[in-house]
């Protein structure tokens, strides 16, 4: 079911940061700044926009996901198990012995999955082949990839952007989480990575910038992108790492650490805040 009201989308985006954050802390393990930067985009692609079924996960008309930054996974498996494809309780096993729910996105394991990803640079590539499949399937499905800033720095990103250009990939739309951080610090700094936009201008995108935590602005991104023709989208989501935690934001510390008991608490009390209605 298609959600539109604005307050809904907000408050399954504090489900999820909530979510995210109890998964990181009972395994003491996994990456919570990048999967909070996200959880805004994810919540609207899943609950506004994909055409997904957890009744039919194997539809050959679904729409596809690849997370390419697998590592923020426990983003992904909170949509997952309220979108109905596995019980919430599961969450609770995140990276620990024999779970389905390991710290990288397993589409052998995990029910809803179309990709496993990982290895940072790959899954652009794997998402073009989808939606180059879809074409030649007359399937009519969309591909949405989404990417870290730090990520784009492997050049298997533009290799897979180069095709995505040269088969005219209308139906493929990538989303960049320009939080800023990667797990060295600043993304200027480890790689002077700059003008993200005209990037992918450069290698024949249609670009949409947009606030990556407006949950309206991020619905009309990919309004315009589904009515972008013979060119594939690239949407330069722009997020605060860490978001909904003050102690969090925008601090490279937060890229691969979970929080102790105090934090936990804490974080989740501000995340209460974030509640719309309250």
């Amino acid at each position: 079911m298609k959600i539109t009201r604005i307050e809904s989308l907000q408050n399954i985006a504090y489900e999820v940061r909530k979510d995210i954050l109890e998964e990181v802390y009972e395994a003491q393990s996994g990456h919570p700044g990048g999967a909070l930067s996200c959880a805004d985009i994810l919540t609207v692609l899943y609950f506004n926009q994909m055409n997904v079924d957890p009744k039919r996960p194997d539809d050959i008309g679904r729409d596809r996901f690849v997370l390419s930054k697998g590592h923020c996974s426990p983003a992904l498996y909170s949509i997952l198990a309220k979108k109905g494809y596995f019980e919430k309780e599961y969450l609770k096993t995140f990276r620990k012995k024999d779970s389905f729910l390991q710290g990288h996105p397993d589409m052998k394991k995990v029910p809803g999955v179309d990709m496993t990803t990982g290895s940072l640079g790959q899954g652009l590539s794997a998402a073009v082949g989808m939606a180059i499949a879809s074409k030649m399937n007359e399937a009519g499905c969309r591909v949405y990839c989404l990417v870290g800033d730090g990520e784009i720095e492997e050049g298997q990103i533009w290799e897979a952007a180069m095709s995505a250009y040269k088969n005219k990939l209308d139906n493929l739309c990538v989303i960049v989480d320009n939080n800023g951080l990667q797990i060295d610090g600043k993304v200027e700094e480890v790689s002077g990575l700059d003008n993200i936009e005209g990037k992918f201008r450069s290698f024949g995108f249609n670009v949409i910038n947009v606030d990556g935590h407006n949950i309206a602005s991020i619905i009309d991104a990919f309004d315009t992108a589904k009515q972008t023709k013979n060119v594939p989208t690239a949407i330069i989501a722009k997020t605060v790492k860490g978001k909904g935690v003050s102690f969090m934001e925008n601090q490279v510390g937060w890229h691969g650490k979970a929080p102790n008991k105090e934090e936990y608490e804490k974080a989740i009390e501000e995340l209460d805040t974030m509640k719309v209605g309250m």
